[in-house]
């Protein structure tokens, strides 16, 4: 445990949760900033660069183990200068040095941990290391010694290494050359590399580790909806489903753990991120189009409701993360045993909860048991000779009163900061799912978080920055804080009609692409202009847990283009499609959100223009009711128009009027809802 006894380090005078969890360390702690740079170049020193977040459990065990170790500590502060980063707050960074450390090891991480040269160049690196050697791992101190030793009697071939490494970091900000046009042809690749992927038994793609993949899942979706491939479908709905049964799931509050550490889905990383919850409530809402399963629609309804309960600051936004440690061990804030749900329940709805739910004397993970479901609802009703809804409903009310229960733990801890791109992410998932679920809390809460973002995280300049914590709004925002923000607030203004969001949106795609456009390779910079000048200026071209930045800064784009007819908003959205041409090609998978935007650019694009001051509501739900991923949708109650989908279409004779134009053609007008409904039940043109 960390002793509060030592006088606090550097770290103390930060906003960022991390960063105060090693504030008492007796490592010599700097953050990453002017100081600590002009000291390494000063001494002559080597850095230590270690990067984490706040919600990870072996930064955690990484901090226990050595940074709180005096011997160790003193190691680190004889031979280097010293410096913590929040990943979260500085992407730039971990981007940058990450693809570092996994070109020197093959694999990364984090904690993570780079030895720097004073100018900032990378020369040797590494995740976590244990405090003593261990199964074939070296120790931190050996580790310490050797870097060291290498910079003291090695130096010549040290900067060559660290010249050499910096070079290839370099040449991946370089657009790959690509080959044929931005057609059909990339999406079908995708969808043949994704079914060779699949895991046909639980879902999902590849083996353990086994996460998400929100991005690719929407793809299959777009596929499904655009050749009618049906086998698409079964691989999200499947996948979907184990999910949801899962324990990567909480079966008690709802929302999704990061990812998990089996192939089937059971045993999770427990911490949870905003971001995954984002993504993974739009894929299930999607799929809920698709399909109108009930379930589906459930565990989006549950997810946004964990994110409004649980993850809201004060101001209205989203915070960040939930640890997965509680009282210092992982997961124990989300485990049972047999004997605990029988108490709290009583014995027979207790063995029939530990029935539906995998719970047994021996466990399933350490001796505790991961609350999931080996079987369907309907299965566990046949197996136990009971009426399936009956069941259902005695298993909500066994649900409440475990987590009244489970409420009463020491929770693990949160941080809170506000990062403005995974906020844009939720507040596309809550816009959309107020339409698609018919509840207005959501909506609600998209516009409160929305208001928040344009009022606290933009400058007088007004450019947007990327972290809020403690009332401090700070660092310079990155090309996917501009891209997600403009994305999140359209979808805001599709579901609302509030000409504040489209105006807003429109003004910071217009500084995102004076900003970080990157005018004669295409494509654009993860950082802007004004950043920080690092070692490489790079393009966030590959999906990873988030979707890159330059796939958002084209989804974005090129969806605004659709709402106020601004050709360069679309020529932009189009050249950053062309920049990842290749990747779309050869690596589909890492270029998912890329691929729902190109699927977007060849769709017919229907566009919806809602009129009238009564039934707009209904009238939004049921154009949001079926999977439509090509529409945009603008309504007005009345007032000026605020995008050119609405000028010139007044309501008629007093009634909700829907203007439906598709392939530059428009349709006679739909005048009221029950004529509205009817038309949206005609089959979906393929």
């Amino acid at each position: 445990m960390q002793s509060t006894d030592r006088p606090p380090n550097r770290l103390a005078g930060e906003t960022s949760p991390y960063l105060l969890q090693h504030q008492h360390n007796p490592v010599d702690w700097h953050p990453w900033g002017p100081e600590a740079l002009a000291k390494a170049r000063e001494l002559r020193r080597p850095i230590f660069l270690s990067i984490g977040y706040s919600a990870c459990h072996w930064c955690h065990v990484m901090e226990r183990e050595s940074f709180e170790n005096p011997d160790i500590a003193a190691l680190m502060n004889e031979h280097f200068v010293n410096i913590k980063v929040d990943r979260e707050e500085r992407p730039d960074l971990d981007n940058l040095y990450m693809a570092a450390v996994q070109a020197m090891t093959g694999h990364g991480g984090w904690p993570m941990s780079v030895f720097l040269t004073p100018e900032l160049q990378p020369f040797h690196g590494g995740t976590y290391y244990p405090p003593a050697d261990r199964r074939g791992m070296p120790g931190f101190p050996r580790i310490l010694d050797g870097v060291a030793l290498a910079w003291r009697d090695r130096r010549g071939e040290v900067a060559a290494a660290a010249s050499q490494m910096t070079a290839q970091l370099q040449s991946l900000g370089e657009v790959p050359e690509a080959v044929g046009g931005l057609d059909v042809a990339l999406l079908d690749n995708a969808y043949q590399r994704l079914a060779r992927a699949y895991d046909p038994r639980h879902g999902g793609f590849g083996d353990a580790p086994k996460f998400p993949h929100p991005m690719d899942l929407r793809v299959l979706l777009r596929h499904w909806h655009r050749t009618g491939e049906t086998h698409a479908l079964e691989m999200v709905t499947h996948t979907l489903d184990r999910m949801a049964r899962g324990g990567i799931y909480d079966q008690l509050l709802g929302g999704f753990a990061r990812y998990s550490t089996d192939d089937r889905w059971l045993v999770p990383h427990f911490e949870k991120m905003l971001y995954d919850n984002a993504l993974l409530a739009t894929t299930y809402l999607e799929a809920y189009q698709a399909t109108g399963e009930p379930d589906l629609a459930r565990v989006a309804r549950e997810t946004l409701d964990y994110v409004i309960d649980r993850m809201t600051v004060p101001e209205g936004a989203f915070a960040a993360t939930e640890d997965a440690d509680s009282e210092g061990v992982e997961g124990k804030f989300y485990v049972w045993s047999l004997a605990e749900v029988v108490e709290i329940l009583g014995p027979v709805a207790g063995q029939t909860f530990a029935a539906a739910y995998g719970v047994s004397e021996s466990g399933n993970w350490e001796g505790s048991n991961i609350l999931h479901m080996p079987r369907p609802l309907r299965d566990t009703a046949v197996k136990i000779g009971r009426d399936v809804e009956g069941l259902r409903a005695e298993l909500v009310a066994s649900r409440a009163l475990l987590l009244a229960s489970r409420d009463r733990r020491v929770p693990p801890a949160k941080d809170t900061k506000v990062l403005t791109a995974w906020n844009g992410l939720m507040l596309a998932a809550m816009a959309e799912g107020s339409a698609i679920l018919g509840d207005a809390r959501y909506l609600d809460a998209a516009a409160r978080a929305a208001g928040f973002l344009l009022d606290a995280m933009r400058g007088p300049d007004g450019r947007l920055f990327r972290s809020y914590k403690d009332g401090r709004a700070r660092l310079n925002g990155y090309l996917d804080d501009y891209a997600c923000l403009i994305d999140g607030l359209t979808r805001l203004f599709e579901v609302s009609g509030e000409g504040r969001w489209i105006d807003a949106a429109v003004g910071i795609a217009e500084a995102m692409i004076v900003e970080f456009q990157d005018p004669e390779a295409g494509g654009f910079h993860y950082t802007g202009r004004g950043h920080e000048a690092l070692i490489a200026r790079q393009k966030d071209t590959f999906d990873n847990a988030t979707p890159s930045g330059n796939a958002m800064a084209a989804t974005a784009l090129l969806r605004l283009a659709s709402l106020t007819g601004r050709e360069e908003f679309e020529v932009a959205g189009r050249r950053a499609l062309e920049a990842v041409q290749a990747i779309m090609a050869k690596a589909p998978t890492a270029a998912g959100q890329s691929l729902i935007a190109l699927d977007y650019l060849l769709s017919s694009s229907r566009e919806y223009a809602v009129v009238g001051q009564s039934e707009v509501i209904e009238a939004i739900r049921a154009i949001y009711g079926r999977f439509e991923p090509g529409k945009v949708v603008a309504v007005s109650s009345g007032g000026p128009a605020s995008v050119p989908l609405l000028a010139d279409r007044p309501a008629r004779g007093g009634r909700v009027t829907t203007y439906i134009c598709e392939h530059y053609v428009c349709e006679e007008p739909v005048v009221g809802l029950e004529p509205l409904r009817a038309k949206l039940a005609e089959p979906v043109a393929r």
